[in-house]
């Protein structure tokens, strides 16, 4: 079996990332810096939130790169740890409010055999 192997970004990555496709590469990195801007929310905040989004989509650089941002914004542990334990409930949230599918499946299933 081939080992998962997630390399560590790099200033070359994001270099070659760039000389790829420059337009969109800017496009996403103005993007990006207009959404973290203050505004209704403070950075703090929004870093939480991208805190709790990046352990949902399961990916380990933006985990590592909002758990940084966070705290160079003054989130503390505790206020990160909260985060992943919003984002567990709504994880868990959605698989249980999933199963009215297989319920319905099932009362389907003892209706035909009545």
């Amino acid at each position: 079996m081939t080992e998962l192997r997630i390399p560590k970004a790099s200033l070359r990555h994001a270099e070659r990332r760039h000389d790829l496709a420059p337009a969109p590469d800017d496009a996403f990195r103005d993007f990006s810096a207009a959404v973290f801007a203050e505004g209704a929310l403070d950075r703090r905040t929004k870093q939480l939130i991208a805190v709790a989004v990046a352990h949902v989509t399961q990916c380990p650089w933006c985990i590592e790169g909002h758990v940084k941002a966070a705290r160079r914004e003054g989130a503390t542990p505790e206020q990160l740890m909260e985060a992943v334990w919003v984002a567990a409930e709504m994880r868990a949230g959605a698989a249980f409010a999933h199963s009215t599918k297989m319920i319905d499946m099932l009362l389907e299933a003892e209706k035909s055999r009545d």
